[in-house]
Order: C-alpha cells, then sequence, then structure tokens
C-alpha cells in the first residue's frame, strides 16, 4: 500500500468516526427533545386533571350546599299542607264557641263539639296518623304500648292483656307516634 491509499483510508475513517459523532450528537440531542416534549405533555395532562378535580369539587360543594338549603326548607315548610288543613278546625271551634255563648241546651254544643271533633280526626287519617283501637282484652304489647299501671285481673284469661286504655295510642304509616297508655291485669 502506498502512502496515498494509505491517507485515503485514514481520511475515510476520520470521515466516518466525523459522521458518526454528527448522527450520536444529532441523536442525543433528538432523544432530549423527545423527553423534554414527553414533559410537556405530562405537565399538560395534571394542569389538565388538576382543573377537572378542582371543577369537580366545586361542583360538589355546590351541590352539597344546595341539598342542604332544600332539607332546610323542607323541613321549616313540611307542616304546611298540615296546618293548612288544621286552620278550618280552628275556625269551626271559634263558631262553636261563639254559638256556646247564648246556647241554653248542652246536648247541642256537645252535638257541635263531636261533628268539630270528627272532622279533625278525618284530616289527621287523610295524613296518615291513624289511632291504635281495640287494645282491651288484647295482649300487652311493649313495642307499641307502655303499661302505666297493674291491676288484680278479673279473671285468669285477662292476665298480661289491656283491661284499659289511658290515652290512646297513634302510628304513622308503621312507626308509633305515641305509644297508647294502657292498664294490664296481673
Amino acid at each position: 500500500m502506498n502512502n496515498k491509499e494509505q491517507v485515503g483510508q485514514e481520511m475515510n475513517l476520520n470521515d466516518e468516526n466525523l459522521n458518526q459523532e454528527m448522527t450520536d450528537t444529532t441523536s442525543s440531542e433528538t432523544v432530549e427533545d423527545q423527553v423534554s416534549s414527553e414533559e410537556n405533555k405530562l405537565e399538560f395532562e395534571i394542569a389538565d386533571l388538576k382543573d377537572k378535580y378542582l371543577r369537580l369539587y366545586s361542583d360538589f360543594e355546590n351541590y352539597r350546599k344546595r341539598t342542604a338549603k332544600e332539607r332546610l326548607d323542607l323541613i321549616s315548610t313540611a307542616s304546611e299542607d298540615v296546618l293548612k288543613d288544621l286552620i278550618p278546625i280552628v275556625d269551626n271551634f271559634e263558631r262553636a264557641f261563639k254559638a256556646s255563648e247564648n246556647e241554653k241546651d248542652g246536648s247541642k254544643v256537645r252535638e257541635g263539639n263531636q261533628l268539630i271533633f270528627q272532622i279533625f280526626l278525618r284530616v289527621l287519617e287523610s295524613k296518615g296518623l291513624k289511632p291504635m283501637t281495640d287494645l282491651v282484652g288484647k295482649p300487652f304489647d311493649a313495642d307499641t304500648q307502655e303499661a302505666i299501671t297493674q291491676i288484680p285481673a278479673s279473671s285468669d284469661k285477662m292476665k298480661g292483656k289491656v283491661v284499659d286504655v289511658i290515652e290512646n295510642g297513634y302510628v304513622l304509616g308503621d312507626k308509633v307516634v305515641r305509644y297508647a297508655k294502657v292498664v294490664t291485669g296481673a
């Protein structure tokens, strides 16, 4: 091999090394650009998810506040329907009081009071309130009744059963609103 050929080969090798170095530099710059691009994408996604989270949290807080306000409004106006239905009964009582001032016959006053009482019971029943009826002679039930006292039973079959009702009990649907106060046989 002569010097020219040797120099030519060395130059080719130097060119290849230079090309390889340039390619390595370019590829490392490309990798850095790719990493930087990925970081930017991830940062954008994080920012987007934070924004969505804040909006969702804000929506939930608004929903919670709105439902709490609605609940308070419902509680404050829940009895409105019942009260509207009771107002005419109050009016009837006022008329009965005026009429009874001049009435000498007590039976007419009593009859008027009975009519108002029946109207009052119908309004309560229309709202779902029902009295506990026919308790005398039935076994004592601690879930719906409150025993005030015990008296000696008139017969063995009345032991442990309701002998007398002192105050009626009432249920609203399946829930006991007021327990019946009863006397039981011992």
